[in-house]
């Protein structure tokens, strides 16, 4: 799901880069937009980058992969990112911010890419201009096909807008995304549910403690986000205008419902591992008694057995004809006396449990 953090050495000057060895090579795709026009290309080279950047035309640059410096630098260089931002950028994962420098705005969001039993945890950086929104992806793969759709369309306000409508449309697509994750764990949950109401087992127990640790991980990656977003509603700056914090509260709520979901689903799972306990004990202790009440039973039957077989040679019961079946019937009638006597006692079987059989 998630690796460790890459740190520069220690005593580094600010801005020094970590990236990891695994990383991808970039790959930059760009859109070129305003309400009337747009442009997508690809972009090999980050000096033909320079000169395709029009006057008058929004751009949003999107980095797929982290893996060379060089071109990290370079772009940099061309939208005037901070060096401390640029750390923050790279050298991933990190925690989920908002922070104002002076040419741009920073976002640091992480972003849940579900697969068919598991989920990838990515992060994204967000890199806000005046008239351009730089994302930086650890790899390719992400959430924003449905925001490309919407530029491609001019759908709603997204090509009417400015750079800063189109970062919240990027960072609401992260957040979404989460939803779908979440609920499969809490479908996962539920279904977990009824099979140790039904039946416990030590693999369901196992289950439990590796959906409680996802939903950890994203509570980690949800909570921080919602938090970076109310910073930037509450706090006006000038890369983000009035109109789009209207926009940014139903990301915050997002983000909000995300983590009350999450947070039940690990309360329903503290309450399902006790709940497993609880069966399985109860399930030892049923068995135990059966088996006390088994070797009860044999106690006497055992005693009859052991005195009769000690073959004296002047018992009086043994020249006598009926001996024998006499014995048998002296056993079958104390095993029967004992099952009755339990019985009576309720240590067979409770007739509450009965009367609740018949209730349900």
């Amino acid at each position: 799901m998630m690796r460790k953090k890459m740190h520069p050495p220690a005593g580094s000057r600010p801005g020094t880069l970590a990236i990891h060895a695994s990383s991808q090579r970039p790959r930059i795709r760009v859109v070129f937009y305003d309400e009337a026009t747009l442009v997508e290309e690809d972009v090999a080279d980050v000096a033909r980058l320079r000169d395709r950047i029009e006057d008058g035309l929004r751009v949003w640059v999107d980095v797929q992969g982290l893996g060379d410096e060089r071109v990290i630098r370079e772009l940099a260089d061309l939208f005037s990112i901070h060096p401390l931002a640029l750390e923050d950028v790279v050298n991933v994962p990190g925690h989920p911010k908002a922070e104002i420098y002076e040419n741009h705005l920073l976002i640091i969001a992480r972003m849940v890419l579900p697969h068919d039993e598991h989920f990838d945890v990515e992060q994204v950086g967000l890199v806000v201009g005046h008239n351009h929104v730089v994302s930086f992806q650890e790899r390719q793969g992400d959430v924003f096909e449905p925001i490309r759709n919407r530029l491609r369309s001019a759908a709603g306000l997204i090509r009417r807008s400015g750079p800063d409508y189109l970062a919240y449309a990027l960072w609401d697509a992260i957040v979404d995304a989460y939803f779908p994750v979440v609920e499969s764990l809490s479908e996962q949950v539920d279904d977990l549910e009824d099979q140790i109401l039904e039946r416990p087992t030590p693999a369901q127990l196992r289950r439990l403690s590796r959906i409680r640790s996802h939903l950890v991980a994203l509570r980690r990656s949800v909570v921080p986000q919602g938090e970076a977003v109310r910073m930037l509603i509450r706090e006006e700056n000038p890369f983000v205008t009035s109109t789009v914090r209207v926009y940014l509260r139903d990301v915050h709520d997002h983000c909000v419902q995300t983590a009350e979901v999450i947070d039940t689903s690990r309360e329903v799972i503290v309450g399902l591992m006790s709940l497993h306990l609880a069966a399985s004990g109860n399930r030892t202790n049923e068995v135990m008694k059966l088996l006390t009440l088994v070797a009860s039973l044999f106690v006497p039957l055992t005693f009859i057995a052991g005195l009769y077989g000690m073959n004296f040679k002047y018992m009086p019961e043994i020249g006598m004809r009926w001996a024998y079946p006499a014995v048998l019937g002296l056993m079958v009638t104390v095993a029967a006396g004992m099952l009755l006597y339990f019985w009576r006692k309720g240590w067979l079987w409770s007739p509450e449990e009965d009367d609740e059989d018949e209730e349900d």
